[in-house]
């Protein structure tokens, strides 16, 4: 795997956290005052039963979602505060974010998927391309960058979004059921890829997985289950 450029891990903690939807005159709670910390550089699974609210809990903590109640810091941003420009910003540069649907763009090549995570961040169009062949080569798919996603296979395609996610070398990595449409060969790769960036740059490493043997993998584990986080 090619070496990719340093970065340093965000540590996280949610206080108090709370969150329910709305559905007409009722109130689904799904997350129950959590508490978690978590340190920089640490790798974390998050198991639990479907609906128990594990991606709910991730797009808080990369400020996708507002929670009803409590605190959600991320290194030294209180994410819960922040609005507009501010919020997009912290997603774009301190949050990378893997998706069970790998989320590529059908019409750009795999270099030009890369390249459009660095182009909302201003960078110049040599050193985009530069980057994102570089970051391709990380992930061992330099040799199909010009292909388009329907070229690719389902691993390929998530390594493609691995790649994608860490273009602005975020400190903190949230996988949300990353092998979920991958065969076992490709799922241990895709992990085995996660693993290698963390281990190399030192970003926290979140990942939520229904599979045990996934969870297996991490340093910590945590289990949520009718809204409430425990050690798993």
């Amino acid at each position: 795997m090619a070496t990719v450029p340093a970065t340093r891990g965000e540590a996280v903690a949610l206080h108090d956290l709370s969150h329910a939807y709305q559905s007409g005159p009722k109130s689904l709670i799904v997350l129950r005052s959590i508490e978690l910390e978590i340190a920089a550089g640490d790798y974390v699974a998050l198991t639990g039963p479907s609906g128990a609210g594990k991606t709910t809990l991730l797009s808080i903590i990369g400020g996708l979602e507002t929670p009803t109640r409590g605190s959600v810091t991320v290194g030294a941003h209180e994410v819960g505060h922040l609005r507009g420009d501010a919020l997009a910003s912290f997603r774009r540069t301190n949050v990378g974010f893997v998706f069970q649907h790998f989320g590529l763009i059908d019409a750009l090549t795999a270099v030009e998927n890369v390249e459009l995570a660095l182009s909302l961040s201003g960078t110049g169009q040599k050193a985009r391309r530069e980057r994102a062949m570089r970051l391709l080569e990380a992930v061992g798919l330099a040799e199909r960058a010009s292909h388009l996603p329907r070229a690719l296979s389902g691993g390929e395609r998530q390594r493609v979004a691995i790649a994608r996610a860490t273009a602005n070398l975020p400190g903190l990595i949230l996988a949300d059921e990353p092998t979920g449409n991958l065969d076992s060969d490709a799922g241990n790769r895709v992990l085995g890829i996660l693993e290698d960036l963390r281990d190399q740059r030192g970003c926290t490493l979140i990942v939520v997985s229904h599979n045990p043997t996934v969870a297996s993998r991490a340093r910590i584990g945590y289990r949520l289950a009718d809204g409430v986080l425990e050690p798993s």
